[in-house]
């Protein structure tokens, strides 16, 4: 449950993290796919933190890797961590189950009505059909700052402070909403206000004390 916020004068922006935010999860696709695979469940996190970000989940994510080059990278890592995962299976599965929230992309268009300036910053990686599959989605903000594009990832403090430039904003007059904890971290170190997304509903209503402006 995300920590019900304090009011904050003089906001220019609200910012929405995608995968887990805007869109469904894509965990639950990702646990089923370890169950698949005979894996524990948290297999792919944990392969991923034990990676570390030069690992090949971030050098994705940075687009310092094609998908072709991650898809090789990951089969080594994670047969020598004792199930290999096949990277076009996986990525299928998270692209797939990232279906957009109706009530998140309501809360968008109602927010930009008032003025404040709407971004969303994901990290993400390079795919054919990523342009075209999220059209209605990435439409509806005034900026969008994917990872592979910009050469870092959250979370990187220099991919927050490029937010704020682009936006030309001070991170106390931004809202971040997340829901990996690591990644709101940084940003609220520099002063963003910032929710936890678990429960949608939950954190819209936090939201709404932070701007004032109704979203439900």
């Amino acid at each position: 449950m995300p920590t019900k916020p304090a009011p904050r004068a003089h906001l220019r922006a609200v910012v929405f993290d995608l995968g887990g935010v805007i869109l469904n999860s894509p965990l639950p696709a990702i646990t089923d796919y370890e169950q698949k695979l005979g894996a524990p469940t948290g297999f792919l996190a944990q392969l991923i933190q034990d990676s570390g970000n030069d690992g090949p989940w971030a050098r994705l994510e940075r687009g310092e890797l094609t998908v072709a080059e991650f898809g090789t990278a990951l089969g080594i890592h994670s047969e020598a961590a004792g199930h290999r995962m096949e990277a076009p299976q996986l990525l299928r599965r998270i692209e797939q189950a990232a279906t957009p929230r109706p009530a998140m992309l309501d809360a968008i268009d109602r927010l930009r009505t008032t003025g404040l300036r709407v971004a969303t910053l994901t990290n993400a990686w390079d795919m054919p059909d990523r342009g075209a599959r999220l059209t209605s989605v990435l439409g509806r903000f005034d900026t969008v700052i994917e990872s592979f594009r910009v050469g870092m990832r959250k979370p990187e403090p220099r991919i927050y402070e490029l937010t704020c430039q682009i936006l030309n904003a001070r991170p106390t007059q931004m809202v971040f909403l997340d829901d990996l904890g690591g990644n709101l971290k940084p940003a609220r170190a520099m002063g963003m206000a910032t929710i936890k997304v678990g429960d949608p509903t939950e954190a819209l209503a936090s939201l709404e004390t932070l701007t004032g402006v109704s979203l439900r």
